[in-house]
This record gives structure tokens, sequence and C-alpha cells, in this order.
């Protein structure tokens, strides 16, 4: 087929280009308002990219247009899907073509509220590293991988199951249409919840995707009691991991450049564990993939070892960005309460001497949401101060949106340092004049106004060694 995926910087949309690329297809992407890595990264795809959406960016001879649900490509009003439509072609979005291209191959899905990426593509390089020719859809960038997508010869496909709608028409999530025979969830907490105002609706597509596993499925569960709450929904076979539930677990834990510990088995086989990935959720990742692979018998204990500990993990998560600066700048994730509260422990716990300073921009919907101003009540416990950036104004119509002013006072009434900054200039002016013995953590989801770019090489030559 020809496919043009229009949105094709989207972090889901260019791994399913190029597991379309790899399976034999041609294609080619479209895209607007972009910032780097995922402009820089899909520049290097080797793909027909066009930055502007123009109907003229459509082959003539197009089979199927695939449709990002980003609010920036314009809905129904795009106008490359308007000519697509007009010319008979096939408009649908990548999540259904995911689960049509998938039909037949075994198919695991990484889902949960927090850290599927990670476990997505920690599975995928281990089964790579071990031999295996899996396939696999990684919605983050890992330098442990050659792709975010791949096809794969075997029959084995894993999928970052994201539980967010696959578009304003389609209320669905999107890990209902890959019909996994595996699971691994790694999280239940409320997020998104701009399209799950109440829990209840958040756990809901979760309970599906249980009660959609074959009985000769498996289902590996993290040992959490909102997890709990759903698992009965399954018929396959459940293995847990993590808390005290007796299953797979980590234990003997050393953190440091390189973190150390033994990965325990249900009838407490131990295996010595290195990773120099921080933070003790990524522990927890590691056991759950590690759940998940031996169990399935994919792979030999000795293999799995040296694959997890070669492991890059993916960007924007706990990434050291500085070089010679003795005051590290790392970028998290912070997409949800859940992920900055696990960057911020991450750091808190590897750099414990240091004071952490906190530059962070309210990009999601949840985290500008007024119905979400509770979670700044909490999430920077520990931090010794945090710059807030504005939060950004696309969709901000559609949903009960905060003021900067707001975000910043409900932080402040916290206890914590809260600080507004207008824009890079004034972020970095702000770090212009520290002591030296301190961490400074950038936390989003979206661009941070550049700063990830632009800040390491200043501290660089403002603090180098």
């Amino acid at each position: 087929m020809k496919i043009h995926f229009t949105g094709i910087a989207g972090a889901g949309m260019a791994a399913v280009a190029q597991m379309m690329q790899d399976a034999g297809h041609q294609v080619s992407g479209s895209d607007q308002d972009v910032f780097p890595p995922m402009s820089t990264f899909v520049e290097g795809l080797g793909l027909p990219v066009a930055w502007r959406l123009d109907a003229a960016n459509l082959p003539a001879d197009l089979d199927v247009l695939v449709q990002g649900a980003s609010a920036k490509l314009g809905g129904d009003d795009n106008v490359e899907a308007r000519a697509a439509r007009a010319r008979g072609v096939k408009v649908t979005t990548f999540p259904e073509l995911v689960g049509d291209q998938t039909r037949g191959r075994v198919n695991t899905v990484v889902a949960g509220s927090f850290g599927k990426s990670t476990c997505a593509a920690l599975a995928a390089h281990v089964l790579r590293f071990c031999g295996v020719d899996a396939g696999w859809l990684v919605g983050a960038i890992s330098p442990s991988l050659p792709a975010t997508g791949r096809w794969g010869t075997s029959p084995e496909m894993i999928l970052e199951g994201d539980e967010y709608i696959v578009g304003p028409d389609d209320r669905r999530s999107k890990f209902a249409l890959y019909h996994p025979q595996r699971l691994l969830l790694t999280s239940l907490v409320h997020d998104h919840v701009n399209v799950f105002p109440t829990f209840a609706e958040y756990e809901a597509p979760f309970r599906e995707l249980l009660r959609g596993l074959p009985p000769d499925g498996l289902a590996v569960l993290r040992d959490h009691p909102a997890v709990r709450e759903v698992a009965g929904e399954t018929r396959a076979r459940i293995v847990w991991y993590g808390g005290d539930s007796g299953g797979w677990r980590a234990q003997g834990e050393v953190f440091g450049e390189v973190t150390r510990f033994d990965l325990v088995a249900p009838d407490g086989t131990c295996t010595p564990m290195t990773t120099s990935l921080l933070g003790a959720h990524n522990i927890e990742n590691i056991v759950g993939v590690s759940a998940l692979l031996l169990e399935t018998g994919l792979v030999e204990r000795a293999g799995l070892v040296r694959a997890v500990a070669s492991f890059e993990g993916i960007r924007r998560r706990l990434d050291r960005l500085t070089r010679t600066s003795r005051i590290p700048v790392i970028e998290g994730f912070g997409s949800s309460w859940e992920k900055a509260r696990s960057a911020i422990d991450a750091l808190r716990l590897h750099f414990p001497d240091r004071k952490l300073i906190v530059v962070f921009e309210p990009h999601t919907f949840s985290w500008r949401s007024r119905d979400a101003l509770s979670w700044y009540d909490t999430v920077f416990e520990g931090v010794e101060r945090v710059l807030i950036l504005p939060p950004p104004g696309h969709g901000a119509g559609g949903h009960n949106q905060s003021s900067l002013a707001e975000i910043v006072d409900r932080t402040r009434a916290a206890g914590v340092d809260a600080r507004p900054v207008m824009d890079a200039q004034a972020a970095q002016a702000a770090l212009s004049a520290l002591s030296g013995d301190e961490v400074v953590l950038l936390l989003s989801s979206g661009p941070l106004l550049g700063l990830p770019d632009s800040l390491p090489p200043v501290f660089d030559r403002l603090y180098g060694t």
C-alpha cells in the first residue's frame, strides 16, 4: 500500500510509519508546528516528509491516509484529510491501522498510567538482544532501539498501549483495538481528566482490556490496590510483580551510577542484575518486563541479565543533558502527577546531597485543568525551587483551563518556592547564579520553550569542570 501520515511527528504516528515501512509499504508524511526531538527524529527517518499541511502532499495513487488526533492538525477541517476523502481514499487512525495489520501476530500490550514507554522499549530491546526478531511499537525514542516502530519477522509483537481516546469522534482507548494475547499492566492511577472526568471512567477501558485477553493468555500485573481491583476481569493466567504478593520482585537494591539488585522469582530464585537507569520506579519496570519475558519463555536468564545491563532507557526519561557542568541538568517526562513525582523521587534518591531545582511546564490538559489543581499540593514536595512556565494555549477553550497565576499560587500554598517564568530567557537568567550544589530537572511532556536544547551548553559554559 501507499500510506500517508498526516501528523507524522506524533510519537505514535512516527512509530507506526516506521512499522509500515518495515512491513514493505510505501510511506510518506506531513506535519506542522513541530519541535525537537520529534522533528529531528522524523527528518532522520528517510521518508518523504512535508512540514506544511497541503493537499499537494498526497501521492496520486494513495491507498490510505492516517490522520493524527492532535488539535493542531485541524480535525475535520484538515486539508489533507478532506482531499483524501474527496478522492475516495480511506482515512483512518494509527490505532485502527495497527489493529488491522497485526491480526495474526502474538500481540503483547504494555499498558498503564506510567511506565509503559520504558517497559515496551525494554521488552523490545531484550528480545532483539536475545535474537528474537520481534515487532514493536514504542511511543518514545530509545537509544537502544534502531527505530520506534518495527514489523519484525517473528510472531511476537510488543505494543505500547495508550489508554487515551482514539480521537474526538472515537472515544475508544487506543489499546482497545490491539487484540492482545498478553498484557503487562504497570499502574492504574487517574489521568487524562479532560476525557476521563472520574476514576471509574478512567479504569473502565482497562477493565475491558483485561476482559479481552483469551483464557490461554497471560496478564503480568503490578501488585497495587487499584490493579488488584480490576484483576478479576480477566480469564487469563495472572502473574504478579512488585509489592508483597509473593510474585516477581526486587531485593537488595544498591543505587548509584550503576544500580545493583537481585531479581527474585516467585519460587525464591535470585538473579543478580545491574542497570544504569535512575530511580526505584525503573527497578520495578525491569522486574515487570523480566517477569513477562521469563514467564513466556521468550528469553533465558543469562541473556536477560546482559540485555537489561545494556539498556540505555528512553529519551526525556531522566536523560542527563549536560556534559561538563558540575550541576547536572536532567530531563524528565512529567505528563501526569505520578510521572512527575517518579522523576523527582529518582533525583532525590540518586542526588541526596544536592538541592533540587525543577523547571516545569504544565503542558498536558490535566496539568492545566482547574479540576486537577490539587496535584500541585504534593507533587513538588522536597523540591528546593520550581520555575513554572506558562501553560500552552492549544485546546484551552475545550476544558477548564487554569492560568499561570493560579498554578503558581496553588504551588506556593503547598509551601514550595514557586516562581513564574514567562520565556526561555527568564528561565536561563533565573538559573545563572547557582551555588554549584544543585541538580536541575527539566520536567514536561512538551517543548519546554526549547530549554532541553538551549540550557545544557549554557550550564557547561557557566558551571563547567
